[in-house]
């Protein structure tokens, strides 16, 4: 049976390795994943690329999730071997619609307790979801439908779903929004962000053709108890930029060859190939620190807020001696 299609970008990275010196909090896979009827089976080496990505972008929000269980989904009964050769199909078809990009990437869905992973296993996630189907990024687990939304039982554990989602071509769907399907034929699935989603948005209809649950994940925050309101992210302090922007800027300064091994590189890491750290080592080789530096801040200068020189021409006189600036 033909694999998923996995997706060749993620939208952001941050260059750094300041996530390096995290340690992975976790212990091994243990034997709860019989409880999911027999669908998911321990996962080896990819698995310890999920549970690494996992951990690390926690750690960001100083979290120190242990990790106790990842499986992965056997596909072994004939309904689910089905569902993903339909989810194959379907892949295929975006992709035609839309030059050869399906644009499949990972995501995150929080699940109330092992029996709605085991429901989820057994018959698709359903159309309970009538304003879609909300999911998280990747490396942004932290985010809105994922860890916030996951169920905690008696014993303080939570569960994700790491599934491959078919986003095709997308448009803005602003959170909270009530829209139930896409504007027109034209997208296939919604974000909060072109550039950055914290969200990704699969309407109603296509829940059981463009999700395909890979990885069941079950995990404890120990720093934690209950269901408590987890807080909103931390942005790393480390600069970052979307990592399109940075390969259009590269294009435009290294040799074709070079910036082909980045966008490899790159690809390795969104299919759990290699772990961030890796990736960012490669990236760094190749480019090199001063170079990628001098982009990166070059790029933060430009975003700078406009709202923030506004507040600045709006301060007082007093306000300015205060700051020692020069009063006009």
């Amino acid at each position: 049976m033909d694999r998923p299609i996995h997706h060749s970008s993620d939208t952001r990275t941050y260059v750094s390795d300041e996530e390096s010196v995290v340690s992975d909090c976790e212990s091994g896979v243990s034997g709860d994943e019989g409880t999911f009827s027999g669908a998911f089976v321990p996962a080896a080496e990819d698995g310890r690329h999920v549970r690494t990505r996992f951990v690390r972008s926690l750690a960001l929000n100083g979290l120190r999730p242990e990790v106790l269980t990842i499986a992965k989904n056997a596909h072994s009964s004939v309904l689910a071997r089905a569902r993903a050769q339909c989810f194959q199909i379907s892949a295929r078809a975006v992709a035609e619609l839309h030059g050869g990009h399906a644009n499949v990437r990972f995501a995150w869905y929080g699940a109330s307790g092992k029996e709605e992973i085991a429901d989820i296993a057994q018959h698709g996630f359903g159309h309970a979801h009538c304003n879609g189907l909300r999911l998280s990024p990747l490396d942004c687990p932290l985010q809105r439908h994922a860890v916030k939304r996951s169920g905690v039982d008696s014993d303080g554990v939570r569960y994700l779903l790491l599934c491959s989602v078919i986003l095709g071509k997308t448009e803005v769907v602003p959170h909270g929004s009530n829209q139930r399907r896409s504007s027109s034929e034209e997208y296939d699935s919604g974000v909060d962000d072109l550039l950055a989603p914290k969200e990704y948005v699969i309407w109603c209809n296509r829940i059981n053709t463009h999700v395909l649950p890979e990885y069941v994940l079950s995990f404890t925050l120990p720093s934690l108890k209950g269901n408590v309101n987890i807080g909103e992210p931390l942005r790393p302090s480390s600069p970052w930029m979307p990592f399109p922007a940075l390969v259009s800027v590269l294009s435009r300064i290294l040799p074709a060859d070079q910036v082909a091994i980045i966008v490899k590189i790159r690809k390795d890491y969104t299919e759990l190939k290699i772990s961030r750290h890796e990736m960012i080592q490669r990236v760094r080789n190749i480019a090199g620190d001063k170079l990628l530096v001098s982009i990166i801040r070059s790029f933060r200068a430009k975003k700078t807020p406009a709202s923030s020189k506004a507040n600045k021409g709006k301060q007082g006189p007093g306000e300015r001696r205060a700051r020692g600036q020069p009063v006009a």
